[in-house]
């Protein structure tokens, strides 16, 4: 698998993969190591374009749908796992209140997504749920109170607000932004190829802004929202 934004060659990713390796015993102790990690070492936030390297994500200590997507594939792979992406569109509603007023406005309709599909025990299972780390996901808990169910927005679309299906428990799938998803873009054996046919968000002139200006603010808001007081 030739891929330069998985980078699997760099000492990061290496050693990353090393130590995971080290701490897990079977083939679902790893799945649910590499992910606990992009879920949770990763912070939910925005990167400067979605076509960065893993390491580049690593580094950075933030991403979302795209980047910690990298990231996990990977991890993934350089511990052995099968793994594949799968890219959608979403519907920008599910970011509103992550971004806000003229950004949200100019943002385009659908919005380029993606999850990675893991192979464990010969079947593929969907693993979306790490996009939103625990301590963003628990404030938006909090934020919109225990009797929500149905919720979109904030960078959350999903049947059950309070329970979502966020956690790898070994042989199942994983989700915090399905109930978003316009269009299915298809299978891709890895981020380069996607990104080829379908470019990044954003395009055009609204790129260079996004990269040098607007998610800045988008990251300390979301940022905010995550050290929202109880």
């Amino acid at each position: 698998m030739k891929s330069k934004l998985l980078d699997l060659n760099h000492p990061d990713i290496i050693k990353l993969k090393d130590e995971i390796l080290e701490l897990s015993r079977d083939e679902s102790q790893i799945i649910g190591a590499c992910y606990r990690y992009v879920r949770d070492e990763i912070n939910f936030g925005y990167n400067s374009s979605d076509d960065i390297t893993a390491s580049q994500v690593l580094r950075d200590g933030y991403g979302q749908c795209n980047t910690k997507a990298t990231l996990l594939m990977s991890l993934l792979t350089s511990c052995g796992i099968e793994n594949r992406l799968h890219g959608f569109t979403i519907d920008k509603k599910l970011q509103y209140g992550a971004v806000t007023g003229f950004f949200y406005a100019i943002a385009p309709r659908e919005i380029l997504h993606s999850w990675v599909e893991v192979k464990y025990q010969g079947k593929w299972y969907n693993l979306e749920g790490f996009i939103l780390d625990i301590d963003y996901l628990t404030a938006i808990q909090k934020m919109a109170g225990k009797d929500v169910r149905s919720f979109c927005g904030y960078g959350v679309a999903c049947k059950d607000l309070q329970n979502p299906e966020v956690d790898w428990k070994g042989g199942n799938s994983t989700y915090i932004q399905k109930e978003g998803i316009v269009r299915d873009l298809g299978l891709y054996e890895t981020p380069d190829e996607f990104y080829q046919k379908y470019g990044t968000n954003p395009k055009g002139i609204k790129k260079f802004f996004y990269k040098y200006f607007i998610r800045f603010l988008m990251n300390k808001n979301v940022s905010d929202i995550r050290n929202r007081p109880a």
